[in-house]
């Protein structure tokens, strides 16, 4: 049986409206670890949801990992992903959902890419007079040059690329120009 509604009048506004909006503590230590995670191999709309989870502090994160559909094996280390980082570049699919759309990057680098820029640099600050390759430390010691992740970011690059243009050291300035890709 199926229950018919008796009454036809619309129903108004909900009773309790929120005063004002939701906002997580942004000083403790869960919030922090939890907003840094990057998210990464899901496509936008699942990228939106865990984002969403994450404003909301309703994210949680994976303590152990969990098993890959794909392979089996206990690989997912990502909180609500269902497969692994290699199933899901093998497979081109969203590692959440699964559905084989546009991928979407966070922007965050692994640790292998920022292990090769870091050698790409020492290898450019090796090459530098000892004056030159000072300076540049100073100033990246006292945030005059931009970083991102301990590394300096593409503005601070452009710096350097127009200080060796005017002060040329060829070497240098395609090794900055590739490294950073401006």
């Amino acid at each position: 049986m199926t229950k018919v509604s008796t009454s036809s009048k619309k129903k108004g506004a909900q009773k309790y409206q929120n005063t004002f909006a939701f906002h997580a503590n942004k000083n403790s230590k869960k919030t922090k670890t939890i907003n840094s995670l990057p998210i990464d191999g899901v496509c936008q709309k699942c990228k939106d949801i865990i984002e969403w989870r994450k404003k909301f502090k309703k994210y949680k994160p994976l303590t152990v990992p969990k098993r890959c559909i794909g392979c089996e094996e206990k690989t997912v280390k990502e909180a609500y992903h269902i497969l692994c980082n290699k199933c899901a570049t093998e497979k081109r699919a969203c590692a959440k959902c699964q559905e084989v759309t546009q991928i979407t990057s966070s922007g965050v680098k692994s640790d292998k890419e920022l292990l090769q820029e870091q050698q790409e640099l020492e290898r450019i600050l090796s090459t530098l007079s000892e004056r030159k390759k000072r300076s540049y430390l100073r100033k990246l010691e006292r945030g005059q040059i931009g970083t991102f992740g301990g590394y300096p970011s593409a503005d601070s690059a452009k710096f350097w690329v127009q200080y060796f243009s005017k002060n040329p050291e060829p070497k240098c300035v395609n090794l900055l120009f590739n490294m950073f890709a401006l």
